[in-house]
């Protein structure tokens, strides 16, 4: 029997009030409309960004809401006006977008898409800027213009990778955003040449595939900068080659990293979104080549401080969105890479739950165990 055109009754876990157990409930998702796709979800993962906004202390609570942004699945059906999309495509919604339209998107140096670029703020779809989920006829917010915590969504075609059939999708769902925003900070942003020595601030998992895209570029020391020692023995598998943890030193730690290394490393990469972390990851670098590259989001009151001769002394400092990837044009490729064995995937994957037990994902981050935590829908 063919669900397209109809609205479908499946399962999805509701966000319903901010630091509350998600609730599985019977949700109505409708047909897409122009330029949309509906996905049948097969596996999603649980990211940092979701349980911010599932906390929702800093910023706009918007509930009840359904979450989860890094996913795989198999198109249902297209709204009218989608031509590179078809039912059966395997793919991937990505939380940010590229209509192929605009500057940004025109511009071979941006993924900033004027039109779809991450809104954190907006809980409908852009066409009409209404719900595509209800329950009773009531409706329920959109996240990022993926709600991947459903069994169906739908998505803004600008916002769906198309990517190879045969990829396993319980896998390369995690590229569809931490790790393409740490592996690409690294090769697209930092560029280590084969041989140089990379520093990595935090080592969870965008920071260890910030480790993971230094390792392939054939860096010769990959220093990993944590507070949490327990992070250290995994980080090895990423490459990592030597730790330091600030806490340990009574001098900051860019100066550490400068004796280390005889006057500073030649990329940096920051991952944690501390201001501090920030400064210790430009003024780590070192003076004529040295670039910093900046992936972790700041609170909002922060203001970065360095000396400008820091600058003069030509170093550079440059900040990254989604790795630089351009998430229709690019992603795909970096799937290849994953099925080319150009780079691993499955050492992010430390836990692996039914949807029914979506809540254990929470639990897990929240204690700060494991890495990434695949959610199977269908058991």
């Amino acid at each position: 029997m063919s669900t397209v055109g109809q609205v479908i009754r499946c399962k999805a876990a509701v966000a319903w009030e901010s630091g509350k157990p998600l609730s599985i409930e019977e949700v109505e998702v409708a047909p897409p409309q122009k330029n949309e796709v509906r996905i049948k979800i097969l596996f999603t993962s649980l990211c940092h960004t979701d349980v911010y906004f599932w906390d929702a202390k800093g910023q706009n609570p918007m509930f009840p809401r359904i979450l989860g942004h890094e996913a795989g699945g198999i198109v249902e059906s297209v709204g009218e006006g989608v031509t590179d999309l078809k039912p059966g495509d395997h793919v991937l919604p990505i939380f940010t977008g590229e209509c192929k339209e605009c500057a940004h998107c025109l511009s071979e140096e941006s993924n900033m898409c004027n039109l779809l670029r991450i809104n954190t703020d907006r809980g409908e779809m852009i066409h009409d800027g209404k719900s595509r989920f209800s329950i009773n006829g009531k409706p329920i917010y959109h996240f990022l213009g993926t709600s991947t915590f459903s069994e169906y969504t739908v998505v803004h075609v600008g916002q769906v990778a198309k990517i190879n059939p045969k990829a396993p999708l319980d896998k390369v769902c995690v590229l569809s955003c931490g790790m393409s925003t740490g592996f690409g900070a690294t090769v697209n942003v930092a560029k280590p040449k084969k041989g140089q020595s990379v520093a990595v601030f935090g080592l969870g998992a965008v920071g260890l595939a910030a480790a993971e895209g230094a390792r392939v570029s054939g860096a010769s020391r990959i220093i990993g900068v944590d507070l949490n020692p327990s992070r250290f023995e995994q980080a090895k598998k990423f490459g990592v080659t030597e730790f330091v943890n600030p806490k340990d030193h009574d001098k900051p730690v860019q100066e550490v990293i400068a004796e280390m290394t005889g006057g500073g490393v030649d990329r940096s990469v920051e991952c944690t979104g501390s201001i501090q972390a920030m400064i210790s990851a430009f003024e780590c670098v070192h003076d004529g080549w040295g670039v910093a590259v900046l992936v972790g989001v700041p609170n909002k009151d922060d203001a970065f401080k360095t000396h400008p001769m820091n600058l003069l002394n030509e170093r550079t400092l440059k900040g990254t969105f989604f790795g630089n990837y351009k998430p229709r044009t690019d992603i795909p490729a970096v799937v290849e890479k994953y099925m080319n064995k150009e780079l691993e995937l499955d050492k992010f994957i430390t836990h692996s739950v039914p949807f029914s037990e979506i809540n254990k994902a929470f639990e897990l981050m929240l204690a700060g165990e494991g890495l990434r935590c695949v959610i199977r829908m269908d058991a």
